[in-house]
C-alpha cells in the first residue's frame, strides 16, 4: 500500500512539475494535445479500413475458389 501511495505522489509530482516548467500555455498545450490525438485516431481509423478491406477481399477470393 505505501508503494501505491509513493507511485501515485510521484505522479502528481511529475505532473505538476511539467504543467509548471512547460513553455507553452495551457490552452496552446491542450489544443496539440487534442491535434495529436485526432491525428492517432484518423491514422488509427484509417489502418483498421484498410485491413478490413484486405480481408474482404481475402474472403472474396476464397468464396470464389481462389488459393490465398
Amino acid at each position: 500500500m505505501r508503494f501505491f501511495a509513493g507511485f501515485l505522489t510521484g505522479l502528481v509530482m511529475g505532473f505538476v512539475a511539467v504543467l509548471l516548467t512547460t513553455p507553452q500555455s495551457g490552452q496552446d498545450l491542450q489544443l496539440k494535445a487534442r491535434s495529436r490525438f485526432d491525428e492517432i485516431v484518423a491514422e488509427s481509423r484509417r489502418a483498421a479500413a484498410e485491413r478490413r478491406a484486405e480481408l474482404e477481399n481475402r474472403l472474396a477470393d476464397m468464396k470464389a475458389g481462389r488459393p490465398v
